[in-house]
């Protein structure tokens, strides 16, 4: 059923994906689809956590590659995941969200807060090894938005994939923030404290 959603709304985009539609899809009857979910949304925003999960894990230490190359590989992996069908489910669901705020909700909610805490997670640890220190939770977050962006403006708005360059400038641009942040309690005398 799930592949089914999928399949839909890669062929039909999110307009023309419909409970009924995926019922026939799928092979079962209608009441199916319902006993498991309540609207299309639904079934989507169960589509998109079973797909997304492992194409945006992030790989830390897989390979000897400098911090840099690692985050471009990351970056890389989030744009190459949008041109999927279970990153236009992503897409869809965020373009109707803008629209409904109870898909908005879901989405925030649910997959959205989970990648979110995964992404944290990942680029935390990164930039700990580059920094060689504990990189502040809340500059974490702005510095996963200002890498996240690109990728997402490109896709959205610009409806292509964010090129290698844009992704290797972008992974730069992150870690050079990261590096210039001044060492909390540096540059204080111990008076201070």
């Amino acid at each position: 059923m799930l592949d089914a959603a999928d399949d839909l709304l890669v062929e039909r985009g999110f307009s023309g994906v419909t409970m009924e539609g995926i019922a026939v899809r799928a092979g079962v009857a209608k009441q199916t689809i319902y006993r498991w979910w309540k609207s299309k949304v639904d079934i989507l925003l169960d589509t998109l956590v079973d797909d997304a999960e492992q194409p945006l894990a992030w790989r830390p230490g897989s390979s000897p590659a400098a911090p840099e190359e690692e985050l471009t590989d990351q970056l890389g992996r989030v744009a190459a995941f949008l041109q999927e069908p279970a990153g236009q489910v992503l897409l869809s669901l965020i373009g109707h969200a803008q629209l409904d705020p109870e898909t908005a909700a879901k989405l925030r909610d649910g997959f959205l807060r989970e990648q979110r805490e995964r992404d944290l997670a990942g680029l935390g640890a990164l930039l700990a090894r580059h920094t060689g220190r504990p990189v502040d939770e809340r500059l974490t977050g702005r510095l996963l938005d200002a890498a996240l962006g690109p990728i997402f403006h490109q896709a959205l708005v610009l409806g292509r994939p964010a090129d290698p360059a844009t992704l290797a400038t972008t992974a730069r641009l992150v870690l050079d923030a990261a590096g210039r942040e001044p060492v909390p309690g540096a540059g204080r005398s111990s008076d201070a404290e």
